[in-house]
This record gives structure tokens, C-alpha cells and sequence, in this order.
């Protein structure tokens, strides 16, 4: 993972984010795939602090690895990459057009994310490790 920096912070925040569609229809044929992976792409180039790690899809939900700087909530960022997704499958397909007749979307309300880290016991024992000087890195690593 990349250490990131704005103005008065420096981050690591990566996150495991899951959605579906709408009624699970399994309209995320590999032809849709490579327009969405390039609106979805196209959307975090605009916001310069996000980041896409991984993309994938199966035919009815996105798997996605994104780094969300601290000052984004990871629901603003999955809201604003839904909604303009959305709107851009909705124009380029005219079969989703016609299975989702309502402008409410083509994706199910919610998501599912995790957080992607440091391996807690790693953390736990540079927490402990912290304010010991003069002691060799090997050592500290098996102590």
C-alpha cells in the first residue's frame, strides 16, 4: 500500500468496498465490465485524492480496492462512484435503460466495506516497541 500525504496528515486508508445491483440482475456482462471500469476511472481521476487499487466484477456486484484519504468518507466516495456510474450505464446501454425504468439507479442501496491494513499484531507490537531506543531492529522484530 502507498503512504499518502495532504497538507497536514499522512495516510495509509485502503478499503475492501462491495456493491450490487439493483434486484441483483446479472447485467455486468464483460462488455458493460470494460465501460464501467472506465467511467469508474475516469471518476477518480477528477478527485485526484482517490485512488482504484483493484476492480473487478461478477455479474451481479463490484468488488473494488480504493484508498480514501482521511478527509473523504468512504460513503461519500462509494455514493459519488455509484451515482455516476449509474447514470453513464443507464445512457451507454439501452438494455439497462429498459430493466431500470425508474431513475433511481441501477445499483442496490448500501455497500459493504473493510478496511485493508497493517496486520494487528504488527501494529500492536510497534505500539509496544515505541519510546525503546538503542535496540537493534532484528531484535525487536522477534521480542
Amino acid at each position: 500500500m502507498r503512504i499518502r500525504n495532504l497538507n497536514h496528515s499522512t495516510y495509509q486508508h485502503q478499503y475492501h468496498v462491495i456493491w450490487g445491483t439493483k434486484y441483483r440482475r446479472k447485467i455486468l456482462k464483460p462488455y458493460v465490465l470494460i465501460e464501467l471500469k472506465k467511467i469508474l476511472y475516469a471518476t477518480v481521476k477528477k478527485y485526484p485524492t482517490l485512488w482504484i487499487e483493484t476492480l473487478n466484477t461478477d455479474e451481479d456486484h463490484v468488488h473494488m480496492q480504493i484508498e480514501v484519504p482521511p478527509n473523504i468518507t468512504i460513503s461519500d466516495a462509494v455514493g459519488k462512484l455509484k451515482a455516476i456510474s449509474s447514470r453513464y450505464l443507464r445512457s451507454k446501454f439501452k438494455f439497462i435503460r429498459e430493466i431500470y425504468l425508474e431513475k433511481d439507479g441501477i445499483w442496490s442501496v448500501g455497500y459493504f466495506s473493510s478496511t485493508i491494513g497493517l496486520n494487528e499484531t504488527q501494529v500492536r507490537k510497534y505500539i509496544k516497541w515505541q519510546g525503546k531506543k538503542d535496540v537493534p531492529q532484528k531484535l525487536r522484530l522477534f521480542n
